[in-house]
């Protein structure tokens, strides 16, 4: 029992100390995590020699994206790509998809794969690289960037809710839209 209250406590604990950090002022480019969503985002405490796939999963809110990514068999793929950038969505961009968009989606593999893959940049990206960015993603889309602070946009669409986090071979912004590459 004490072992599991210590397990639930630390990331309740580095939670606090998260928010309160991001609430002493927001500097112009930010060098660990940054953002208004970071606080409520429960998670292990260190992921950075974890690969992208396992730094992914110690995050609750990214289960949905987790779930697609094992079914559409990228895993392996992106945990073999050194230096790569992620923009994940959260949980709750995947409820703004509707039930049959979702269902469709998930029900064919290669539209999957190029849905996922479009969230995906085959380059680590820095928070100073966020206010007007340009990046060709691996689906072979363009995504754009934009923002200041610590608040930026997706193709003006997607907000980074927590971004800078670091995995051993990613760097994963957290977004609240599932983004759709160019047709």
């Amino acid at each position: 029992m004490a072992a599991a209250a210590s397990v639930i406590a630390v990331p309740l604990a580095l939670g606090g100390l998260t928010s309160q950090s991001y609430a002493q002022g927001a500097s112009p480019s930010p060098s660990g995590t940054f953002g208004p969503g970071c606080s409520s985002i429960s998670q292990k405490a260190d992921t950075v020699k974890d690969k992208v796939s396992q730094a992914a999963a110690a995050y609750p809110q990214l289960s949905q994206l987790v779930s697609a990514t094992v079914r559409a068999g990228l895993n392996g793929t992106l945990d073999g790509k050194p230096h790569i950038t992620v923009f994940a969505p959260n949980d709750q961009a995947f409820q703004k998809v509707t039930v049959s968009q979702l269902s469709s989606l998930l029900g064919n593999q290669g539209q999957l794969k190029k849905v996922l893959n479009y969230h995906v940049v085959d380059q680590q990206i820095t928070p100073d690289e966020l206010s007007k960015g340009s990046f060709t993603t691996v689906e072979g889309g363009k995504l754009t960037t934009s923002g200041s602070g610590t608040s930026f946009k997706v193709n003006d669409k997607a907000n980074i809710v927590c971004g800078n986090i670091k995995a051993a071979n990613a760097t994963i912004y957290v977004i609240d839209e599932v983004l759709q590459p160019p047709s």
